[in-house]
């Protein structure tokens, strides 16, 4: 295993490597991979050793940029063979720090995945598209809609993360409810398995039904099973119709209530059903201070349903949402008029994300829980908040549609960042205490990375663990491939 030397940059303060790797190892590497396919100094690796939220700085020996899936294959088997730790990055836009190095020092690599950003094929006949890894969610969104066709992953980072990386977390978003999470949209996956080899598992079929479906070891394994250089999806007809509104209601109660009657009543057009605490507003307006929400309520709820231009859609969602208000479930309502409106919309609900890191160290999560247990699990978090924790700001929001439910939990402003990320430390395992007794998930689609590995590994049964462990072990003997994330790093993990 090669050893490092790490300081604190105080410029940036960052965490970074100013020495370690070998200069033939280097010279090795960038011989493998070209110019500009490796980056060994702080200044270069910066962007690659803090996450998103800025809440994670890293460590690293070098990033790698290969260029091709040849090139991947040739780092791979050169950091095999000299013992050395691999961590695949996409987009690095993720929330638990899965693809940066958080304090193991294990010496790794970061090998990212950013050159490798060709649309390979869009199949418009058979409504599937190959890429890259590295390609940008948000190119794929654009390029199958001039073919008239949408692929319905819906993030907040689809501007940045990568199609590898939503495969590798097996990434959700505001369109599970109708389209499934990532790996309901994944046709095939073509990996590089952490000795080198490759892995094509491209064949474009819909239905294959000889043995193990091996993509799916992959997806949501957060490369820790091996670096996905490819990805095939499924693609739908563009939607002829979108229609969009946004309610005001009484209580948490009342909007499960409104979307039970929404799934008999709109059946499957529904693409989207986000609830939205009215707290959750000011945080909105530190991203945008003239934010005006269309409603006045406790709870805020978008609707959208979208459809082929041969129903009449809005008359479907205003029928449902008069008989809805009838019903005295809905309390105010605004229908779109025009998708510049409904765009408006959404960015309440994005602004609100964008907002709470804006305004600094916060606890954030991803709940999952029955649905018919939303308002019990938002009920009891803020209970335990306001009792344990008075003056924290409890925000929830999230895709109720699907059961998953962000809980966070924002700081008082005058509190220091240290002790604010201390108590924050208690507040999470509170929540997700709360969730488990509620039989629920502590990650609904962020994945475990490093910040939960301990909290994932320690709920498991012993039979689950064995499972995973000899799943690790079999494609990955050497545990070279993301050590840390989902895998504490111990002497023993058996």
């Amino acid at each position: 295993m090669i050893c490092i030397t790490i300081r604190r940059n105080t410029d940036t303060d960052l965490i970074m490597t100013i020495h370690g790797i070998p200069p033939d190892v280097l010279a090795a590497l960038e011989h493998l991979l070209g110019q500009g396919g490796v980056a060994a100094d702080a200044a270069n690796m910066a962007k690659y050793l803090v996450d998103w939220s800025g809440d994670h700085h890293g460590a690293a020996v070098a990033v790698l940029k290969p260029a091709s899936v040849a090139e991947v294959q040739a780092a791979v088997r050169l950091c095999d063979t000299l013992g050395l730790a691999m961590i695949p990055q996409g987009g690095n836009t993720g929330l638990v720090a899965g693809a940066i190095d958080i304090g193991t020092a294990c010496g790794a690599v970061i090998i990212s995945l950013e050159r490798l950003n060709r649309i390979r094929v869009v199949d418009g006949d058979n409504f599937t598209l190959q890429a890259d890894a590295g390609c940008i969610l948000q190119h794929i969104k654009d390029r199958v809609e001039d073919q008239d066709c949408l692929f319905p992953l819906a993030l907040g980072a689809q501007g940045s993360c990568q199609i590898g990386g939503n495969a590798a977390s097996n990434a959700g978003g505001v369109n599970v409810l109708r389209y499934g999470m990532a790996r309901d949209l994944i046709v095939g996956l073509e990996v590089v398995l952490p000795d080198g080899e490759l892995w094509n598992g491209f064949s474009g079929l819909r239905k294959d039904n000889r043995g193990y479906d091996l993509k799916q070891l992959f997806i949501g394994a957060e490369g820790t099973l091996g670096i996905i250089t490819g990805v095939e999806v499924k693609l739908f007809p563009k939607p002829g119709k979108v229609e969009t509104a946004y309610l005001g209601l009484r209580s948490f109660e009342a909007a499960i209530a409104l979307f039970r009657q929404a799934r008999r009543g709109c059946s499957d057009l529904i693409s989207a059903f986000e609830i939205i605490g009215a707290e959750c507003m000011e945080l909105a307006r530190l991203v945008d201070p003239d934010t005006v929400t269309p409603v006045t309520a406790p709870v805020h709820v978008l609707i959208e349903l979208s459809s082929s231009a041969a129903v009449d859609l809005r008359t479907l969602l205003v029928d449902f949402l008069a008989s809805a208000m009838e019903n005295e479930l809905v309390a105010d309502a605004v229908l779109a008029e025009s998708g510049a409106q409904a765009r408006a919309f959404w960015a309440i609900r994005e602004g609100l994300v964008e907002g709470q890191a804006k305004r600094g160290y916060h606890v954030r999560t991803d709940l999952s829980v029955r649905i018919s247990d939303i308002p019990t699990l938002i009920a009891q978090a803020r209970d335990f908040v306001a009792r344990d924790h008075p003056g924290w700001l409890s925000a929830a929001y999230g895709h109720a549609g699907d059961g998953n439910i962000h809980f966070s939990v924002l700081p008082p402003l005058d509190l220091a960042e240290p002790d604010a990320r201390t108590t924050g430390a208690a507040i999470t395992t509170g929540l997700y205490d709360i969730t488990n007794a509620l039989g629920g998930s502590i990650s609904a689609e962020h994945g475990i990375g490093r910040t939960r590995s301990r909290v994932y590994w320690a709920g498991m049964s012993p039979v689950h663990r064995q499972l995973v462990t000899t799943l690790k072990d079999a494609l990955d003997p050497n545990r070279l491939m993301n050590p840390g994330c989902l895998f504490p790093v111990t002497e023993n993990l058996s």
